[in-house]
């Protein structure tokens, strides 16, 4: 089944993007979880916008249980501790989080791989478009793998690049300089001494299928992700079949 257009008329007009991606995450990592080896699984991590919003009432009728002398138990106030005033304030961007993560179990909860979905802000301002590539650049630095998906369309940004600019490199690597819809799967690897990423990018096109492409979980050890399955099967739980 073809690659639909989730940001524009019809279908954005019926359908939040929002939980298409959740879906899409969701069923990502559902797939992963029933194919993955003991010692693995997958989890999915949805959130658009910040949520960094703190409220002291949050606290409020919450209270620390004591013993009284009859007794009953009796409720003491919490204790609250706020900070003064902060001697700066400055602007900052959230990025949306629509995201697997994969991790291993062998040495305790330990992120291996991340597959990222982009959503429109995160394509939306240059503020926004550095974040984004700064995580994702986060990951490889620290030998995690990546997955980083794109189906956004209405934003010409190319994250992709966004990435490899970070790291310093320049040429497209195989993606059109104009493609604005794309897979991209990112293996950071160790090979004698020399530090490396093996890069596997496929241009997308609205009314094309889906790719599989590779989600290294080690050095010896990847695991198929396809991703045409897996849209099909959010399409089905959005009833978009």
């Amino acid at each position: 089944m073809p690659l639909l257009d989730h940001f524009h008329p019809p279908l954005s007009d019926e359908r939040h993007w929002e939980s298409f991606h959740a879906a899409w995450a969701g069923a990502l990592a559902d797939d992963l979880n029933r194919r993955l080896p003991e010692g693995y699984f997958a989890e999915e991590q949805t959130h658009a916008g910040t949520g960094v919003e703190i409220d002291v009432g949050t606290f409020e009728g919450q209270g620390r249980a004591v013993r009284s002398d009859g007794g009953a138990t009796a409720l003491l106030p919490p204790q609250v501790w706020s900070p003064p005033a902060a001697a700066f304030t400055i602007p900052a961007l959230f990025a949306d989080d629509f995201e697997v993560r994969v991790l291993s179990t062998h040495t305790g909860p330990t992120l291996v791989a991340a597959i990222e979905l982009v959503s429109p802000r995160n394509k939306d301002r240059a503020e926004a478009r550095r974040a984004f590539a700064i995580k994702c650049a986060s990951y490889l630095h620290h030998g995690i793998s990546l997955l980083v998906l794109d189906i956004v369309t209405g934003r010409r940004s190319n994250m992709h690049t966004e990435i490899l600019r970070l790291l310093e490199m320049t040429a497209p690597l195989h993606l059109p300089a104009d493609a604005t819809l794309y897979a991209v799967a990112y293996q950071p690897l160790r090979r004698q001494n020399r530090e490396e990423i093996d890069l596997w990018p496929a241009a997308l096109a609205i009314g094309a299928t889906l790719p599989v492409l590779p989600l290294a979980l080690n050095a010896e050890l990847s695991m198929p992700v396809d991703l045409e399955a897996t849209y099909m099967d959010a399409r089905s739980r959005r009833r978009l079949v």
